[in-house]
């Protein structure tokens, strides 16, 4: 076994870890874990990332089903149109999308790097997010919950994810405190409830296109399952929100990173 390839399962472990300490964010760093350090190719990382973040996510979940603070009629009015998107985007668009998308000069735009600049995209809107760490306590209102606009923003998360494998988190929690008027706390763990959905059965969609590699995809998801109960562990002692911004930053740079590496490399 290499070194990178050691990092990479090591990699498993911190997004495990992150995603027990802060609640979220760590799944973003699934795919350059898989691309960078294990070598896999984007598409397949993509699709591995959904179920590795899926299977993560229901660890979550069933926490906080367990605790009652699942929202169970918000979580599938938003999970089953974000779903349905999710798979299509799998099962049809990604594999649509053409080898090469344009070339300008000596620049080969290809499907491979389209995918990581979207992500890398994602990961500075998520990183942002974190950063600025805008709080949501106090923006539920009594106004009535806007369900059409929940589903608008259900679909185009379902877009996101599947292209790019990523739970969208910093995404769907907005969206249920703003637009369905539940509590920052339920929304939180109402999210992955919904990312789980989202991701296991959108990974479904790759299973007729993608080779899957599944004594190594379970290896990975399992460091990265125990990666969260180590988290769970070390929060009775490390306070989450105080590593929310340094977690932010170092996205930031991993976002930047990929950037630089897929133009100029």
């Amino acid at each position: 076994m290499s070194l990178t390839e050691i990092l990479g399962y090591f990699g498993a472990l911190f997004i495990g870890i992150v995603l027990g300490l802060i609640g979220g964010g760590g799944s973003i760093l699934t795919v350059p874990i898989l691309v960078y350090l294990l070598t896999i190719n984007p598409v397949t990382a993509t699709a591995y990332s959904l179920f590795v973040v899926g299977a993560s996510s229901l660890v979550g979940a069933i926490k906080n089903m367990q605790k009652g603070l699942v929202d169970y009629k918000t979580a599938f009015s938003f999970a089953i149109p974000a779903v349905t998107v999710v798979f299509l985007t799998r099962r049809f668009l990604v594999p649509a999308i053409p080898n090469v998308l344009w070339t300008i000069d000596d620049f080969e735009l290809t499907k491979n790097i389209a995918i990581m600049l979207f992500f890398a995209l994602l990961m500075l809107f998520s990183s942002y997010s974190m950063i600025t760490s805008q709080s949501l306590t106090n923006a539920v209102s009594q106004k009535r919950p806007s369900y059409k606009l929940l589903v608008l923003q259900a679909v185009i998360i379902g877009v996101v994810t599947g292209l790019v494998g990523a739970g969208g988190g910093f995404l769907i929690i907005p969206a249920l405190v703003l637009l369905a008027k539940i509590p920052i706390k339920r929304a939180v763990a109402t999210s992955l409830l919904i990312i789980a959905i989202n991701s296991l059965i959108g990974f479904t969609g790759d299973i007729i296109n993608t080779s899957v590699n599944w004594s190594f995809l379970l290896i990975f998801t399992f460091i990265s399952i125990l990666g969260i109960f180590l988290g769970m562990y070390l929060s009775n002692y490390i306070a989450g929100k105080n590593l929310k911004k340094g977690f932010g930053w170092f996205v930031l740079l991993m976002g930047s990173y990929i950037l630089f590496k897929e133009l100029f490399n």
